[in-house]
């Protein structure tokens, strides 16, 4: 289906025309005055500069020419010269009908040239538990790609873990500490290695810390660290055995944690997996000129004219020719280009990465890593702060681990569930899980990605205001008429969703209407922070129709009919929209 306001400006454009004016001037915007109409045009006012007239008389033409329009129920020419708009309630209600019959994408177009879109999100080092820090890129992430499938592309997401570098030499040095004998650290070993790690996770996550720790003190320690990173990579084949362990304990466990957050991947791909491609990739930058030896490293100039601060140079290799963050992640994009050859890449990191990302994305351009028409997207986020305005930690000062705020969150839930009705205890739990998780993604990504935001549990959980649990308590309310009425009645034939019989039922369908427009603008602008205030603009009409329409007791069974039509609309659009931001609703709170 054509967007609503599509259809409205193809009509003023048309009038316009018309009367002998330039097709540009018929743009029309959803009104910044909804007391006064419903969609306005302004292009009298800049078209009078133009056909030297006053813009009442270019507006007073257009309003003339649209009166007897089907589409409409009121035009206006209002002085100095503005369009006001009102949409006919027959028309409204016939499009609204269509979005209800079109039961899988409800009037949502798919894209006609889809593309493959990769998205870099999550981040995690193995062997260390996910933290507050890793929730923004999980969250957006997941989002972004959710929202890219739902328009029809070939969303592709990838963990990018932290595999590589000197963290996988401290844990080996302190495995070698306390576990001499154990066959990995037998340079003369040609035998098969055991299939069961020699550690658990909770084993292995104390192990980094304390790894980490020592080397902060002892020199000759990170030294023996150092010294195990190059032998790992170098391809020591009872490390490169030990690495596999390390990734098959912590990706279980981070695939364990993602899922209590609705996440997922496409890819569990490392920085390792990177790793075969850097000696072909940093030889050919040397061939064609752009690499070049400054202080000793290895790099590439990514400055550009019109740049108005200091851009440094990319570094490839560090002096002592190891590679760094920007060797992996220039090899990533060679190996992303040659297994999926993808139209663009999405990175959802950190906003304070911006610069490094720019050094990147330059020198990957430059130096032919990826095609010109490749869009590469930096999608940075702000910082997640305690009430306290700074960034969020624990009641002692450290980071918080993912789970234990999810977990909080899940207890914080349950206690106003509890409080407000009586459920089974495990039903309630498994409710309060979803409401905790709508609160959370909600709360993220009702912002815009690129601010900072105050995670505030209190505000979050509650059942009022912008929130997901007010979101979530919406469409089960929407749920619960539905039951009832699927109980009670029969659906007659010829149901159809009639033309609005009160202010409230017209603006519940005016949201509605939106539904295509917003999804696509989310997808274009990378913005679920769009989908969070639709859907929030949504139950708020909803709910004000709600309290003023009696839907059980209209006793005009195809008004009623059409009601009851109007909310499976209501609740589908509602639930498409919640599921792109990745979270659900229950049957019941």
């Amino acid at each position: 289906m054509k967007k609503m306001l599509d259809l409205i400006s193809a009509e003023v454009t048309k009038a316009f025309e018309e009367n002998g004016y330039d097709a540009k001037y018929g743009k029309v915007t959803l009104s910044n005055r909804p007391d006064l109409c419903e969609y306005q045009c302004n292009g009298a006012m800049a078209a009078a500069k133009e056909y030297k007239c006053a813009p009442f008389m270019i507006s007073d033409k257009i309003a003339e020419c649209l009166k007897e329009n089907q589409m409409f129920s009121s035009v206006e020419s209002v002085k100095p010269g503005f369009l006001n708009l009102k949409l006919s309630e027959t028309y409204l209600a016939d499009y609204v009908g269509e979005m209800e019959a079109d039961k899988e994408r409800l009037g949502c177009e798919k894209a006609k040239n889809p593309k493959t879109i990769m998205i870099d999100y999550g981040g995690p080092n193995v062997a260390k538990p996910l933290h507050v820090g890793h929730l923004r890129s999980a969250i957006i992430g997941e989002s972004v790609k959710r929202i890219g499938k739902f328009m029809g592309h070939n969303m592709i997401g990838d963990v990018h873990l932290g595999d590589w570098g000197l963290q996988m030499g401290l844990i080996i040095t302190e495995l070698k500490e306390r576990k001499p004998e154990l066959v990995y650290f037998d340079e003369n070993y040609d035998g098969e290695y055991p299939a069961e790690p020699p550690f658990t996770i909770s084993e292995l996550e104390e192990i980094y810390p304390t790894a980490s720790g020592k080397s902060k003190e002892d020199a000759a320690y990170k030294e023996a660290a150092m010294q195990a990173t190059y032998e790992l990579q170098q391809g020591r084949r009872g490390y490169n055995a030990l690495l596999k362990h390390i990734l098959d304990v912590s990706v279980n466990d981070l695939k364990r944690n993602y899922e209590n957050l609705n996440v997922s991947f496409d890819l569990w791909k490392g920085e390792s997996d990177a790793q075969p491609y850097i000696p072909d990739m940093v030889q050919k930058m040397k061939d064609d000129g752009f690499a070049y030896i400054s202080e000793g490293a290895l790099v590439v100039d990514v400055k550009e004219e019109t740049d108005t601060k200091e851009i440094p140079p990319c570094m490839i290799l560090k002096s002592d020719g190891a590679s760094l963050y920007n060797t992996t992640d220039l090899a990533t994009i060679v190996w992303r280009m040659k297994d999926y050859n993808p139209d663009e890449l999405i990175y959802v990191v950190d906003k304070r990465q911006e610069l490094y990302f720019t050094q990147v994305f330059r020198c990957a351009r430059k130096t032919g890593l990826v095609k010109p028409e490749t869009k590469l997207n930096f999608l940075g986020f702000g910082t997640m702060n305690g009430k306290d305005g700074k960034p969020f930690k624990t009641r002692e000062g450290g980071v918080m681990r993912l789970e234990y705020l999810v977990s909080s969150i899940n207890e914080e839930m349950y206690k106003k569930i509890a409080e407000n009705h009586t459920v089974e205890e495990a039903e309630g739990k498994e409710t309060a899980k979803v409401v905790a998780l709508s609160a959370i993604k909600y709360g993220d990504l009702s912002n815009q990605a690129s601010k900072d935001y105050v995670f505030d549990i209190d505000r979050f959980t509650s059942f009022e205001g912008n929130t997901g649990p007010y979101i979530l308590y919406t469409i089960v309310r929407i749920k619960s008429i539905l039951k009832k009425y699927q109980a009670e009645k029969t659906m007659p034939e010829g149901a159809a969703i009639l033309p609005a019989h009160s202010e409230s039922e017209k603006a519940l369908m005016l949201e509605l209407s939106k539904f295509n427009a917003v999804m696509e603008t989310a997808f274009e602008e990378t913005a679920p922070h769009k989908v969070c205030a639709y859907i929030y603009d949504l139950a708020n009409a909803f709910n004000h129709f709600y309290h003023e329409t009696k839907i059980m007791a209209e006793e005009d069974v195809m008004v009623q009919a059409g009601y009851i039509k109007l909310l499976e609309l209501t609740r589908k659009v509602l639930e498409t929209c919640i599921d792109v931001l990745g979270f659900e609703a229950p049957e019941r709170m």
